[in-house]
């Protein structure tokens, strides 16, 4: 690739987004909700959780990933989040400033929803410039370095909590719940979530009877949402006869509030008053294997583009 082309070609990580402080919570709502105003418990709830932790880190995380990304690849990253600041559209004004003609696109979200993936595509169409094109990564649920990344921090948790206790702790892995009707309508997300989880379970040498799946952080809002929830799962464990439980989100690919505080402080605290103990693999973050596998997927896409 030419020095022209580098320059010419970048890459944009795209993100939830997350406010900076508790008083940020009710615009961010409602840029999560696209201007229909949320109910004021959830309001309230969510301002709660975020007072209760100060902040959230996954705008800082997200940077540095970029940073190291670049680092990598030898070509400029650019991050947008689709809900607080730094705003897609203002990154892609920033990019078309910058002289970028192409971009090739990925969602910190691997495996792919209309809730999600489909939210952030969207974003770009609405600010879509005739002098920036896109390659769009449609989902990476299955990424083998993304595999690799996940099984590390498993087996390093398993073995830290091997350190503590004789008795085997089962796992539960998680993924954000949606509601029911996405599904309903053909989305492929319960499916690549579920795949997610077993390619993990198997590169980190679980049997089969040793692992669950669930759902967490059902939405506030009405209507019936995707399950078996967390805590139902962990009553499962616990009748199984088991008295702890470990849990390894593989649907989130850095420390948040969904982290943060429902595992952390949520799934915690429901596990203690079951009289069971709880542990959580670390989060990826900036796991070396993580950028690997986001190097893999630039490279996948430049390649397809160079023999177009």
């Amino acid at each position: 690739m030419s020095t022209t082309d580098q320059h010419r070609i970048a890459v944009l990580l795209l993100a939830h987004g997350s406010p900076e402080s508790p008083a940020q919570v009710p615009e961010f709502l409602l840029k999560v909700t696209g201007g229909r105003p949320p109910p004021t418990e959830a309001v309230g709830e969510v301002t709660r959780r975020y007072q209760t932790l100060g902040t959230s880190p996954l705008t800082a995380i997200t940077l540095r990933q970029g940073k190291l990304l670049a680092s990598k690849l030898g070509l400029p990253v650019y991050v947008g989040m689709r809900n607080w600041q730094p705003f897609v559209s203002d990154t892609l004004s920033k990019m078309i400033a910058d002289g970028v003609q192409h971009a090739i696109v990925i969602c910190l979200a691997p495996q792919n929803s209309r809730t999600s993936v489909g939210l952030y595509r969207a974003s770009l169409e609405t600010t879509r410039n005739s002098s920036l094109s896109f390659d769009f990564v449609e989902s990476w649920h299955d990424q083998p370095r993304l595999i690799q990344a996940f099984a590390e921090k498993l087996k390093a948790g398993l073995n830290a909590v091997g350190e503590k206790t004789s008795a085997k702790v089962p796992v539960i892995f998680t993924a954000h719940s949606v509601p029911q009707r996405t599904i309903l309508d053909g989305d492929p997300y319960e499916t690549q979530a579920r795949e997610t989880a077993e390619l993990v379970a198997r590169a980190a040498g679980l049997q089969v009877n040793e692992w669950r799946f669930a759902f967490q952080s059902q939405g506030m809002s009405g209507g019936a949402w995707l399950g078996p929830t967390v805590e139902a799962t962990i009553a499962d464990i616990k009748r199984e006869g088991h008295r702890g439980v470990f849990i390894q989100p593989i649907g989130f690919l850095c420390d948040h509030v969904e982290i943060l505080y429902d595992i952390d402080v949520i799934f915690k605290q429901f596990a203690q008053r079951e009289g069971m103990r709880l542990w959580r693999a670390e989060s990826l973050n900036e796991s070396s294997f993580l950028i690997a596998a986001l190097v893999e997927l630039v490279e996948s896409h430049l390649a397809a583009r160079k023999s177009a």
